[in-house]
């Protein structure tokens, strides 16, 4: 056989693998509104940047007349390229064979290449659209399933893992995407869950849709299981790339520094007007966060999700920066058990990848109520007062207003170890708010007075004018710095310039043990 027919084969080889199920599933697949998965590649990856592995594995099952039914690739695409010049290890469940379903050979082309990620340090991304597993192979499948999780476990804080919820995942299969540092979902197209409706009407004789229970906006809203959700299989894969642009490598890098035409001196007067007079009238963090970052982009994490508290990526002079920021527009911007979650996962995501932390507080306190207490909200309080406090990047925080009670702590005080923190004028460090504290500091004087309502505002307004002001803790030293609004951007570059080479380490242990 000449080199001519040799290559001829390989070529012919090739194409067959790249049809996955064929041309008829291919088709069927387009109508369903979804993307292939090496089309999904295309767009994820740099043009031409795709190096496949493993195109010509098979399954080995011989049970149920598998064996006459083998495909090249078998149900996964695997590889590596890069997107933007840096490298990304990645898989994409092909739905078109055997309904994306996992077998043992299958479950090993994705091992290989995390295995390969980890070694070489870099990030692995997901494209899950899957069956679940292949029940021809039984227990093997299971097994390729564990051995995913396990790597998907022995990778978390080390290289960063992306999934992408581009289909069906459900059982076992979720898993693996629960476990990964971000999860998109593609709204009407995709959904996950652990039992489909089918089994819970079974079970416990609930009806339930699949969208109701595990459509994107279920879980971007409710459950908090996913991070993102876009519209169509390409804005998802776009925006892995735009968030891929603001991660490191691997735990041992900095996180990618852009180029920056945004005056880092840039005054933003608005900033002055932007907190309202009125401690109790409501205005958007968010619209204070982008007038600070560069070019006023600001891409929000979970946002559909407990509202009360803004999670995301931006940039400062070019450096990505995480930012905390806590919502006065929802629930007053008081901390409660999903916004707790919400926070303490971010933060040890950026503690994990060197990117520092940027804190906006105005917080009122923990939600108060019997629902907030039975559901645990001082377990899950404290996990945020956990990732705060165990977090070693640059932390930097600015109070824009209120900062009550424990939450004060919480949310990066200087007493767990926050790098530097400064405050608007309008900003108030207190045990609580002046109505509350005057309640139980003067109850007597007011009991005895004339005009309890007159005594009470005019106390008010004595305990408002003392105490509700950033004075008081910058006198002790817990407030570096109290600040012009309008130079807040200047001021945050110029603090991370100077802790940029801030080394800060927690004792020697195996790990903690974070209140879960």
């Amino acid at each position: 056989m000449t080199i001519e027919s040799k290559l001829h084969l390989l070529q012919a080889k090739n194409e067959q693998a790249e049809l996955g199920g064929g041309a008829d599933r291919i088709e069927k697949h387009h109508k369903s509104g979804r993307l292939t998965a090496r089309e999904r590649i295309a767009i994820l990856l740099d043009e031409g940047s795709f190096n496949e592995i493993d195109k010509f594995v098979t399954h080995r099952c011989h049970n149920f007349g598998m064996e006459k039914q083998k495909i090249a690739g078998d149900g996964v695409v695997t590889g590596y390229g890069t997107i933007d010049g840096r490298p990304a290890y990645v898989f994409a469940q092909d739905f078109t064979v055997f309904g994306g379903s996992l077998s043992k050979s299958y479950a090993e082309k994705i091992v290989k290449i995390m295995d390969m990620a980890l070694k070489n340090g870099a990030p692995v991304i997901g494209l899950n659209d899957s069956g679940g597993a292949r029940i021809q192979e039984g227990v093997d499948s299971l097994a390729g399933y564990a051995d995913i999780f396990l790597r998907n476990v022995t990778s978390s804080g080390v290289v960063p893992q992306l999934s992408a919820i581009m289909g069906p995942c459900a059982g076992g299969a979720v898993y693996s995407p629960a476990i990964t540092d971000f999860v998109f979902m593609v709204k009407d197209t995709s959904y996950m869950f652990i039992t489909g409706p089918e089994v819970i009407k079974t079970v416990t004789h609930e009806e339930v849709t699949k969208e109701e229970l595990g459509g994107a906006m279920t879980h971007n809203s409710k459950s908090g299981c996913a991070h993102f959700a876009c519209s169509d299989d390409e804005e998802c894969l776009l925006m892995m790339r735009e968030l891929f642009s603001f991660l490191p490598l691997n735990n041992m890098e900095d996180p990618p520094r852009a180029a920056c035409d945004d005056d880092i001196n840039r005054c933003e007067d608005a900033l002055r007007s932007m907190i309202p007079d009125d401690p109790n009238v409501p205005y958007d963090i968010k619209e204070v966060i982008k007038a600070v970052v560069d070019d006023r982009y600001f891409f929000e994490v979970q946002e559909h999700y407990a509202k009360n508290l803004v999670v995301g990526f931006a940039r400062l002079n070019g450096r990505p920066v995480g930012i905390v920021a806590n919502q006065p527009i929802f629930l007053a911007g008081a901390l409660d058990v999903d916004s707790s979650l919400k926070g303490a996962r971010f933060t040890r995501f950026c503690d994990s990848f060197n990117i520092p932390l940027v804190i906006f507080e105005d917080v009122p306190g923990f939600m108060p109520g019997v629902g907030q207490e039975l559901g645990g909200i001082i377990k899950h309080g404290a996990k945020l007062l956990y990732a705060m406090a165990e977090a070693t990047v640059p932390k930097i925080t600015v109070i824009t207003r209120k900062a009550y009670g424990g939450a004060y702590c919480v949310m990066n005080s200087k007493h767990i170890r926050g790098d530097y923190s400064m405050a608007f004028p309008t900003a108030e460090i207190a045990v609580m708010g002046p109505e509350g504290a005057v309640n139980i500091i003067h109850r007597a004087e007011m009991c005895a007075s004339d005009n309890p309502q007159e005594t009470r505002k005019s106390l008010v307004s004595d305990y408002r004018e003392k105490f509700a002001n950033p004075y008081n803790a910058a006198e002790l030293g817990y407030i570096d710095e109290v600040i012009d609004p309008a130079r807040t951007r200047s001021k945050l570059i110029s603090v991370l310039e100077m802790c940029k080479n801030k080394r800060d380490a927690n004792p020697p242990r195996k790990h903690g043990n974070i209140p879960l």
